[in-house]
């Protein structure tokens, strides 16, 4: 059972049962003691009638009750589906109708608001409230700490390493999200090749502030417990609670998105001891060099990994702190136990300073998409140019992002095939407009984006937040622009906004500011 997800939490409750795995607010769980909880929720959810792969949704807040479900569903052999707690009712009851959801773990609020729907989803038959008394007459409605309260052990599921463990569900702007499936092993061989390169050991205390319903996010769970270290589960109202947190609790790790950086970076951490952390990680976008300069001078002892990253492979490649100076804007190498192809139109690789298709091989690479085999085989595919006397075809994920390589085979990102704005015949990287624009200092936040235009194809249009305790002068802006960019690639109109649309993972979502200023702004298509 080592290869299992649970094994992770089962493993060091053996080795180091006293450390404490996970903490929230005042309360600290020992490994032993989230070991005992997860495998005692896990034998009373099978004398509950939960089948081998059939799934578990998580509709919780970041507490410690919504990590235990995730285990202890994988101790029963079943699969957990991290549901993000900012969802609306329709948007959960499409993923609980989606992937066939058999059993929910939620809050009495939560329920409340669901039950209108519930009927809809006609799988499910049991719903675990982790909070308050079961409602009367409620059948089919159970008590999370009566579940918990028994010593009993899982009988062991017959349960592989390639065997489904977890679905995540990604957000999308237009349509509905895809569930991405993992296995066991996927996950497992995510939290050790992190684990490596981070140099994680059970003195780390990492910081969990992003949705556990993101890979990124919960990556800091499986990453903290595949070396016994300590995870601190953190919902913050401000950007200003993650400083307290980190004073407080002497955090080692940090990890946010591009989004939340920025913000960070402009508070003030003069009365915040830092000196513990050692280091912080970016993912979900590429983190403004201005911004990667600030951060670094507050965190002066923390060394920053960029990273790069899908839910589809999970993490693909890191640049060494060592190597930031040297190699500004890159995404670094493939992370431990993966290799990162770049191939062209052609289905060649691609030399050096060649833009081409990322593609990702190994252990990483998901399942595939949920009930959904048009898009399964859209991105996973067989890697190009395997060996001809091996039969079977090697599946590979193939990102639809465009990258290249410099000689030394370190990576830079140049754009998303479906984010490149195609202007007067060019094609522009949103994410090398970006950067210019962060330069300038008159923004703190801006994403470029590109509106359907009669004439140019599309117009390029840079939504921006002013620099903080100011407002955006676009003028300045756009004068900036024609000063540092080649004519094609000046944006013709700025918008200043108080913030950016996010999706629920806390990026910004630039197909939902697409959609909201082709309508607003219908006189810059004429």
């Amino acid at each position: 059972m080592r290869y299992l997800l649970h094994s992770l939490i089962t493993r060091q409750a053996e080795l180091t049962p006293d450390n404490i795995a996970l903490a929230h607010r005042d309360t600290r769980t020992s490994y032993a003691e989230l070991s005992a909880e997860l495998m005692a929720l896990a034998a009373s959810l099978q004398q509950l009638g939960l089948s081998r792969g059939e799934r578990v949704a998580v509709y919780l807040p970041k507490i410690p009750q919504a990590v235990v479900s995730f285990f202890a569903a994988s101790a029963a052999g079943a699969v957990f589906v991290p549901v993000n707690p900012v969802l609306k009712p329709e948007q959960v009851c499409y993923i609980l109708q989606d992937c066939n959801v058999r059993l929910l773990v939620t809050q009495q609020s939560r329920y409340k608001q669901l039950q209108p729907l519930l009927q809809q989803c006609h799988d499910l038959n049991r719903v675990v409230l982790v909070d308050g008394d079961v409602p009367p007459d409620s059948d089919g409605v159970s008590n999370y700490a009566s579940l918990c309260g028994g010593g009993e052990k899982p009988v062991s599921p017959a349960t592989i390493d390639t065997d489904m463990a977890a679905i995540l569900y990604t957000s999308g702007s237009t349509g509905h999200p895809k569930g991405v499936v993992l296995s066991h092993r996927n996950m497992l061989t995510g939290a050790h090749s992190v684990a490596e390169y981070l140099e994680n050991t059970e003195r780390d205390r990492l910081l969990a502030v992003l949705p556990l319903s993101f890979d990124y996010g919960l990556s800091q769970l499986t990453t903290a417990f595949s070396v016994g270290a300590s995870c601190y589960l953190l919902e913050y109202l401000m950007p200003r609670d993650i400083l307290k947190a980190i004073d407080r609790f002497g955090i080692t790790g940090l990890a946010a998105v591009p989004p939340l950086w920025v913000q960070l970076a402009e508070l003030d951490w003069s009365e915040v001891n830092t000196d513990t952390l050692r280091y912080f990680t970016n993912s979900g976008g590429a983190m403004p060099l201005s911004t990667l300069s600030v951060l670094r001078r507050v965190f002066g002892k923390a060394s920053p990994y960029l990273m790069y990253g899908l839910t589809e492979a999970f993490r693909s490649s890191y640049l060494p702190p060592s190597q930031i100076d040297r190699r500004p804007g890159s995404m670094g190498k493939a992370i431990p136990n993966a290799e990162l192809l770049v191939i062209n139109e052609a289905g060649e690789r691609c030399g050096p300073h060649e833009p081409g298709e990322l593609v990702h091989r190994g252990s990483l690479v998901a399942m595939g998409y949920w009930g959904d085999v048009e898009r399964t085989a859209e991105r996973f595919r067989p890697v190009p140019h395997q060996a001809e006397d091996i039969a079977i075809e090697e599946i590979a994920v193939w990102s639809g992002d465009t990258v290249k390589r410099d000689e030394d085979g370190y990576l830079y990102f140049i754009g998303r095939k479906d984010d490149m704005i195609k202007s007067s015949g060019y094609r522009v990287s949103p994410t090398e407009l970006e950067e210019v624009v962060y330069a300038s200092g008159l923004v703190a936040e801006a994403t470029a984006i590109g509106i359907p235009h009669q004439r140019l194809g599309q117009a390029i249009v840079v939504v921006a937040v002013g620099s903080a305790g100011g407002t955006l002068e676009s003028e300045d802006l756009l004068a900036y622009c024609r000063q540092k960019l080649p004519a094609y690639m000046v944006p013709q109109r700025i918008i200043e906004q108080d913030a950016l649309a996010r999706n629920p993972n806390g990026k910004i979502d630039r197909k939902l500011l697409v959609q909201r200023y082709r309508a607003e702004f219908e006189d810059i298509t004429g």
